[in-house]
C-alpha cells in the first residue's frame, strides 16, 4: 500500500489550502471528506452572507471575484469547488474516517470505504457537524431544528428562535419577513455583539417595535408538541404556543474523534494541544488546521486567520 506524505481529513477551505500547499511542494497527499467539497458551507443557510470580504476568503493567492461587498454562500461554493476542479485536487468524497492509529511512525487511517497509510496527518474537520445540545425535555421532537436553511417552510407559523448570534438573528429576521410569528429566547441581556454590524440594528429595531418578540435573560426548559416553556430572569416560568423551534445554539468539533486519535484536550474549553508555530499536536506528525484548533471556542478561528496554517504545517513537515 502506498504511504502518502500527507493525509488530510476534511475538505473545507483550510483542508483545500493544505492540499494546495502540498501540491506546490511536490508532496503526495489525499483529502478524505465525508460529504461534498466544502461540505459545511454547502449546509449553510441558502442566503447567508459572509462577514468577511472576498479577498479575506481567498486561498493560495487565487482571486475570489465577488460582485457584492460581502460574498454569499453560492459564490463561496463556486469559488472553492472551482479551485478543486481547476487544481485537480486529490480528494475522496462521501467517505468518513472511522479510526486513526499510529504504527511505527506511520499513520493508519480506516474509513468507511478503504484504508490508507501516511507519514503525516492533518485534521481539518471544522465544527459544523455536531449541534451544541440543550439537553432539555422535548429537544428530540421533529419540530426542533438545529440547522436553518431557508425561511419558506415557516410562513404563517409560530416560531421560537433560541440564541442571539448571527445564525439566530438571520433566522429570526428571514422567517419574520416571510410571515412567521417569531419569538426569540435569549440567555443574555441583549443581542450578541458579534452579530454582523449591518444586521444588528435591523433585529434590534424589529424587537423595539414589537414585530419580533424577544425574552432576554431567559432560558428554554421544555419543548412540547404545541408549546414551549421558558423561565425568565426572575425564575418565573412561561408557556407559549409554538409550531417550530429553531435552536441556533452553536456547534462543536468532534471531540471524541480528536481524543480517539490521541490528541490531548485541555480545560473546560477542551482546547486541543498543538504547537502554535507548527500546528503539530502532542502526537508527532499529527497536525491541526482551521476552526478545529479552537476547541469549544468556535469563534476563535475563521478562514481569514487560519489560511496560514497550511504553510506552517507543510513547512514543519519539510523541515524534518
Amino acid at each position: 500500500m502506498e504511504i502518502l506524505d500527507i493525509l488530510i481529513i476534511g475538505g473545507g477551505p483550510i483542508g483545500l489550502n493544505c492540499a494546495l500547499e502540498a501540491q506546490k511542494n511536490n508532496l503526495t497527499y489525499l483529502i478524505i471528506e465525508k460529504g461534498t467539497i466544502v461540505n459545511s458551507l454547502y449546509h449553510y443557510p441558502l442566503y447567508m452572507k459572509f462577514f468577511s470580504t472576498a479577498e479575506k476568503l481567498e486561498i493560495d493567492g487565487i482571486p475570489f471575484i465577488s460582485a457584492a461587498p460581502k460574498p454569499g454562500r453560492q459564490e463561496a461554493l463556486e469559488y472553492y469547488q472551482g479551485i478543486a476542479r481547476q487544481k485537480n485536487i486529490n480528494i475522496h468524497l462521501y467517505e468518513k474516517v472511522l479510526k486513526v492509529s499510529k504504527n511505527n511512525k506511520i499513520f493508519e487511517i480506516e474509513t468507511s470505504k478503504s484504508k490508507y497509510l501516511a507519514n503525516n496527518l492533518i485534521i481539518s474537520t471544522g465544527f459544523y457537524d455536531i449541534p451544541n445540545m440543550m439537553n432539555i425535555p422535548g429537544e428530540n421532537l421533529p419540530k426542533v431544528q438545529h440547522y436553518y436553511t431557508e425561511p419558506y417552510p415557516y410562513a404563517k407559523q409560530k416560531i421560537v428562535v433560541i440564541g442571539s448570534s448571527n445564525s439566530a438573528v438571520d433566522a429570526a429576521l428571514e422567517t419574520y419577513r416571510k410571515g412567521a410569528e417569531v419569538t426569540m429566547i435569549i440567555r443574555d441581556s441583549g443581542i450578541s455583539e458579534s452579530v454582523k454590524y449591518w444586521v444588528k440594528p435591523d433585529i434590534e429595531n424589529r424587537i423595539a417595535e414589537g414585530s419580533i418578540k424577544a425574552h432576554f435573560n431567559a432560558e428554554i426548559i421544555e419543548i412540547k408538541e404545541n408549546s414551549v416553556i421558558f423561565k425568565d430572569k426572575g425564575g418565573q416560568t412561561h408557556e407559549i404556543e409554538n409550531d417550530f423551534v429553531l435552536a441556533m445554539t452553536g456547534y462543536l468539533p468532534d471531540f471524541d474523534f480528536l481524543r480517539n486519535s490521541g490528541i490531548e484536550l485541555q480545560g473546560e474549553g477542551l482546547n486541543p494541544v498543538y504547537h502554535p508555530e507548527t500546528m503539530e499536536t502532542n502526537i508527532p506528525n499529527l497536525y491541526l488546521a482551521g476552526v478545529v484548533c479552537g476547541g469549544k471556542d468556535t469563534h476563535l478561528w475563521f478562514i481569514e486567520n487560519s489560511r496560514v496554517h497550511a504553510e506552517m504545517i507543510v513547512g514543519s513537515i519539510l523541515s524534518k
